[in-house]
C-alpha cells in the first residue's frame, strides 16, 4: 500500500549555507520535499551562504543568526517556528543535532531525526562521542551516509533506529555559468573537494607531478572551499616547490558545477576518508570518467573497469596509471561516464532515495 504523505511537515536544520556536502543536502532534501509532503522548510542556524540561491521556492525558510551554543533568543524562534507551521519532524543534518536536542527539551513531542554526514568514517575510532552518548536517547532515528556509519550507530551508540541513505544530486537553480578554466579543451582533470585533509590533495600533486613529464598538456583543476589554513598553504607551497604553477589550478568555492564539469574531461576524487561524495554523483550526473579512492561508500556506487576506476588510497602509482589509462583512451571515457551516470540514476536519484526517506519516517512514528 502505498503511504499518505501529504499531511507530514518536516524541516531541515543545518549550521551554514556554504557550499559543502551537508550544506547541499540539507537544501537538496528541503527542495525534494517541497513537492512531496504538506510543508517543508529549511532553517539555517549561523551562517548563511551561496547555497541560498539554490533554495526552491516551496521552501519555507528561516536564518536564526545563532550566536552562542546556548542562544536562548535563537532557540526560541525556532520553537516559534515549529509551533507556527505545525511542523512535526526535525530533520537535523551534522552538527546541528544538539540545537535539535535544545529544542526536544524546549518541545518534547517534537519528533527529532539526525542526519550524520561524518567525514573521517575511516577513523570512527578516534570519533568524540562523550556528547553524543548522553543527546541521542533524545532522537527517534539517525540517517547514516555510509553503511560504516549505521553499523556505528548500532553498535557504539547502540541505537537501533538507522537506516542509511546515499545522497543525491540535484540540477542547480538561478547559477550564472561565469568560471572559465585555465589549460586545454579536452584535457582538463577536475576535482571537486574542499581543501580538507582527509581530501588528500598531496596525492593528486604526486599523480601531477608524473603526469608534467608524461602528458605535459594535461591539467588540474581544483574546485573547493579554501579554508586558508596550514594545509591550504602547504598546498600552494608544494604547487610552486615543484613548479606546477601551470598545471594545477585553484579556484575556490564555486556555484556553477555544470559549468565547470562541461569544461572538464575527466574528474577525480583522492581522499583518504569519505561518506558518499556529493561530488561523484555530479560526476555521474554530468557523464564523466572517474578515478576514485577506495573509501567510504565510493564501492557501491563504482564497479572498477565498468563505470570508473577505483584505486587504494594514497596509492600515487596507481593513481596515475588510472588517469593515463583514461587520456589514452577516448572510448573508455565515454563509456564510463554513461555507465556511471546509469548507475546514479538507477540506485541515487533523489526519486529512490526520498522512497526510502517517507517510508523509514512514517514506519518509525506510527
Amino acid at each position: 500500500m502505498q503511504q499518505d504523505n501529504s499531511k507530514i511537515r518536516i524541516i531541515q536544520i543545518i549550521d551554514s549555507l556554504e557550499a559543502g556536502g551537508a550544506e547541499r543536502m540539507a537544501v537538496n532534501y528541503a527542495n525534494a520535499l517541497a513537492e512531496q509532503i504538506e510543508f517543508s522548510g529549511l532553517v539555517v542556524s549561523r551562517k548563511e551562504g551561496s547555497l541560498i540561491n539554490q533554495i526552491d521556492e516551496g521552501v519555507s525558510y528561516l536564518f536564526l543568526n545563532r550566536k552562542s551554543v546556548l542562544d536562548f533568543k535563537a532557540l526560541y524562534m525556532l520553537r516559534n517556528y515549529v509551533l507556527l507551521n505545525r511542523v512535526t519532524v526535525v530533520h537535523a543534518h551534522s552538527t546541528s543535532f544538539f540545537l535539535a536536542f535544545l529544542l526536544k527539551l524546549v518541545y518534547p513531542s517534537i519528533k527529532i531525526i539526525w542526519h550524520d554526514h561524518y567525514g573521517d568514517s575511516e577513523f570512527l575510532n578516534k570519533r568524540p562521542v562523550s556528547a553524543l552518548k548522553i543527546i541521542l536517547p533524545f532522537f527517534n532515528g539517525i540517517i547514516s551516509v555510509n553503511q560504516k556509519l549505521k553499523i556505528w550507530a548500532e553498535q557504539k551508540m547502540n541505537f537501533k533506529n538507522t537506516i542509511y541513505l546515499p545522497n543525491f544530486p540535484a540540477e542547480e537553480m538561478n547559477v550564472t555559468e561565469y568560471t572559465v578554466l585555465e589549460g586545454v579543451t579536452g584535457k582538463r582533470i577536475v576535482s571537486l573537494a574542499n581543501l580538507r585533509i582527509q581530501k588528500d590533495h598531496f596525492l593528486l600533486l604526486k599523480v601531477a607531478k608524473k603526469l608534467k613529464v608524461s602528458h605535459p598538456d594535461w591539467t588540474f583543476h581544483l574546485v573547493g572551499k579554501d579554508f586558508q589554513d596550514d594545509y591550504s598553504k602547504q598546498i600552494k607551497s608544494l604547487i610552486i616547490e615543484h613548479h606546477l604553477e601551470k598545471n594545477v589550478f585553484l579556484y575556490g568555492t564555486q556555484q556553477d558545477i555544470k559549468n565547470i564539469l562541461y569544461q572538464s574531461t575527466i574528474a577525480i576524487l583522492t581522499s583518504q576518508s569519505e561518506g558518499l561524495p556529493i561530488a561523484l554523483l555530479e560526476y555521474g550526473w554530468y557523464k564523466k570518467a572517474v578515478v576514485v579512492t577506495k573509501v567510504g561508500e565510493i564501492l557501491s556506487l563504482i564497479q572498477n573497469g565498468k563505470n570508473g576506476f577505483v584505486v587504494p588510497a594514497q596509492e600515487e602509482q596507481l593513481f596515475y596509471q588510472a588517469i593515463v589509462q583514461l587520456i589514452e583512451n577516448d572510448r573508455l571515457r565515454t563509456e564510463f561516464g554513461i555507465a556511471l551516470h546509469k548507475t546514479v540514476i538507477d540506485s541515487n536519484s533523489q526519486e529512490v532515495v526520498l522512497k526510502h526517506y517517507l517510508n523509514w519516517l512514517q514506519n518509525s512514528y506510527k
